[in-house]
Parts: C-alpha cells; sequence; structure tokens
C-alpha cells in the first residue's frame, strides 16, 4: 500500500512538471481531451437538460390519458386533406364517452372559439383567448390555482353561472397589483366574477397548458351566448384518463367503439377521428435527442483522438528524458509494473487536467446560455462522472504504449544513455 501511495505520489509530481515545465506544450496537448470532453458533455447535459424539461412539461398532461382528436400527433403530409375532412370532436362525443366507457375514469371536452376583450373599470386587455370547457379539467391535468383561488363547484357548472378563470398573464395585465378574486369583469357585455387566477405556466420548453393569456369559462356557460354547436370553426378536443388498473389499450378500444356508434359509421369505414398519447411524441423526441447525442460523441471522439495523440507523445518524450532516471530505478530494484504504474498514473492525471478543464467550459457555457434562455442547462453530477470517467479511459489508452516502453528498459542501457 506504501508502495502504491508512493508512486502515485511520484506521478502526480511528474505531471506536474510536465505541465509547468512547458505550460504552451502541455496546454496545446491538453486542448484536444478538453474539447473533446466539451462537446459529447456539453451535448449530453444539453440533451439531458432538454428530456427533463420536455419530460416535466409533458408530464402536466399524464401518461395515462388518451387525446381525442381531428389530427393525429405524426406526420400528415402525405395524407393531410383526409384528415383536413375530419370533423373535430364535439360535446356530443363528449358524452357519448361519459356514459358509454365504463374504464375511463374521467372525460374532458375544450374548445378554445377565439378571442375576446375583457374589461375591469377602466382597465381592459384585448387578445385573450376563450376557454371553454367542462368541469373535469383541473382533474385531467395537473393544473395549479394561485393563491385564493377555485375551479367550479359543480352547482355552479350545472347552472352556467357567470363565473370565470383567468391565467396569470391576463389577470396581472387587468387588476396589476389588485387581488382580482371576487372582483367583477365584464366581457362581450356579460358580467363575470372571477373565482381564480391560474398559476403561472413556467418557463418550459414544451408548454401544453399555458394558459398565461387564457380566459377560462364552462361549457355551459358558454354556450348561453355561443353558438357551441358551430365548433368546427375553432375546433374542440377530448381528454379521456383511464381508470386505475386499466391499460391505455382497452381505454382506446372502448372509445373506439363508442365514437364510432356516436357517429354512426358503418363496419367498412375508417375512423374519423384520431387517438393520442404521449408514448407518441415520446417516440419522436427519443429520435431527436438520439440523433443529438450521436452528434455529440462523434465531434467528440475526433477531438478526443488528437487530443489522445498529443497526450501519448508528452509521454513519449516524458520516457525519453526520465530514460537515466528509469535506469537507476530499475537498477535499485523497481519492479516493471511500479514503472508501468508509475508513467500510466502520470498519463491518466494530465488526461484529467484535459478534462476538468472541458468540463469547466461546459459549466460556463450552460450557465451562460440558461442565463439567456428561458429554461436551465446544468451540468449534473452524472455527466460530470462520465467525464472524469473518460478522461481516464483516455489516459490509459494514451499512456500504454509509452508505459510499457519505460517498463520494458534493459536497465544497464538505460542508465548509458
Amino acid at each position: 500500500m506504501r508502495v502504491f501511495i508512493k508512486v502515485i505520489t511520484e506521478s502526480i509530481r511528474q505531471a506536474w512538471q510536465q505541465l509547468s515545465g512547458n505550460k504552451l506544450r502541455s496546454f496545446l496537448s491538453l486542448l484536444g481531451i478538453s474539447i473533446g470532453i466539451f462537446c459529447i458533455i456539453g451535448v449530453l447535459s444539453a440533451v439531458s437538460s432538454l428530456q427533463s424539461n420536455i419530460e416535466g412539461s409533458m408530464s402536466k398532461l399524464g401518461d395515462d390519458v388518451i387525446y381525442v382528436d381531428k389530427w393525429p400527433w405524426k406526420d400528415v403530409s402525405d395524407s393531410w386533406w383526409d384528415y383536413f375532412q375530419r370533423p373535430h370532436p364535439n360535446f356530443e362525443d363528449y358524452e357519448a364517452i361519459r356514459e358509454r366507457v365504463r374504464t375511463a375514469s374521467i372525460a374532458c371536452h375544450w374548445t378554445v372559439p377565439g378571442t375576446r376583450t375583457l374589461r375591469y373599470e377602466s382597465n381592459s386587455v384585448e387578445g385573450g383567448f376563450l376557454f371553454v370547457t367542462t368541469p373535469e379539467l383541473d382533474r385531467i391535468f395537473n393544473i395549479e390555482m394561485g393563491e385564493g383561488g377555485r375551479f367550479w363547484s359543480a352547482a355552479e357548472y350545472n347552472s352556467g353561472d357567470d363565473k370565470m378563470l383567468l391565467g396569470h398573464t391576463t389577470a396581472t395585465e387587468l387588476f396589476g397589483s389588485i387581488n382580482p378574486i371576487g372582483r367583477t369583469v365584464k366581457m362581450a357585455g356579460r358580467r363575470y366574477e372571477v373565482i381564480g387566477v391560474l398559476a403561472p405556466a413556467g418557463d418550459d420548453l414544451v408548454n401544453p397548458l399555458d394558459f398565461d393569456d387564457a380566459i377560462i369559462i364552462g361549457y355551459n356557460n358558454a354556450a348561453r351566448f355561443i353558438n357551441l354547436k358551430t365548433s368546427e370553426n375553432w375546433g374542440g378536443t377530448l381528454a379521456v384518463k383511464a381508470r386505475p388498473g386499466i391499460p391505455l389499450l382497452q381505454l382506446e378500444d372502448d372509445i373506439r367503439g363508442a365514437l364510432r356508434r356516436e357517429r354512426r359509421l358503418s363496419p367498412g369505414e375508417g375512423d374519423n377521428f384520431s387517438m393520442n398519447q404521449l408514448s407518441m411524441v415520446a417516440s419522436t423526441l427519443e429520435g431527436f435527442f438520439a440523433a443529438l447525442t450521436q452528434i455529440g460523441w462523434v465531434i467528440g471522439f475526433l477531438a478526443i483522438l488528437v487530443g489522445g495523440v498529443s497526450v501519448a507523445n508528452i509521454m513519449f518524450v516524458s520516457v525519453k528524458e526520465r530514460t537515466s532516471l528509469i535506469g537507476v530505478k530499475k537498477a535499485l530494484g523497481a519492479k516493471r509494473y511500479i514503472i508501468l504504474l508509475e508513467f500510466l498514473i502520470e498519463s491518466i492525471i494530465l488526461c484529467i487536467v484535459g478534462g476538468l478543464m472541458g468540463l469547466a467550459l461546459v459549466s460556463m457555457i450552460t450557465s451562460a446560455i440558461s442565463s439567456a434562455i428561458a429554461f436551465d442547462i446544468y451540468l449534473d453530477a452524472g455527466n460530470a462522472i462520465l467525464g472524469i470517467g473518460l478522461s481516464v479511459i483516455i489516459g490509459l489508452v494514451a499512456g500504454m504504449v509509452p508505459a510499457l516502453l519505460a517498463a520494458r528498459m534493459d536497465p544497464v542501457e538505460a542508465m548509458r544513455s
């Protein structure tokens, strides 16, 4: 154990001599390692941050929910006209699923009939999108409500009371620092009581539930002054949540049966609706992230190859400069494996220094990007450990031949040189 510690100590001292003795040569030699680690770990950090961001935002949609829509969540460029002619999911489809699909725990329907202007006293906000929904919205999605806010009660929704929810941006622009809860606003000549303000949507890269600019009212209320039967003009969507323990495939079959019956489709006709799941989006994103990762590995490998050759060159020079010293050590009884370890550890330390330079660069770049864009890109511990591990492997490979050359030297010939 003492011998091993002594070897490590000596290797660290010699590595430091290599770094400090010729700073420019060492810097240029380690630059390839640094760039390689930066490319690989930088891309992996970006990909893991993007995945975490997107998966976090998509998780709000729920992985046990099927979305019934006119369009599928895939490329439809070859047959877009067929999808275009389909009807949008409507309130009748929603009622059919609620009545007939026993494997569903919750079904929700919404539509967005354009934008509206809100007024409070002398203030007004234009361009807020009107979001008309059935009362299950908060149970389908992970929607956070601001302090003091609430969703409609069953009685309020069923009776079509003039009560609304506001997105965070809409409420802030209309009320400023005033608490909106309980205030009365005007929309299209009607008076509404604000009963809740949704929490900010956040800085997710993909934000499927961005209600910041929304004006949310119940379907029964909207039906009083909007002809929701003509929802083809603005579309509609259904979300159906499975009961606990029910596979999505079974829920999908039950939804298909209920909708085909509701829409009176004959056995020979194809579906005129699409059923989408988050797994469809996830598979597309996995391909994208895999491509990014491969690009990072290819670029990083080329840079590391150059860096590895540079480190091997440093080690060959180091062996040549210390040939007589190697001969003296072997003449005094140093074993081959001691000489081998000494140079291997020196090579590994040099590569770890280069790897740390690359990780420091990754950390600085990710911090700069995070401060400039809307979401965090970070260097996590797993990727940092991977970077150090790669540096160790590069050090082993780059230093193996020079270390073997030093370990196999004849002590007499080495001392004469």
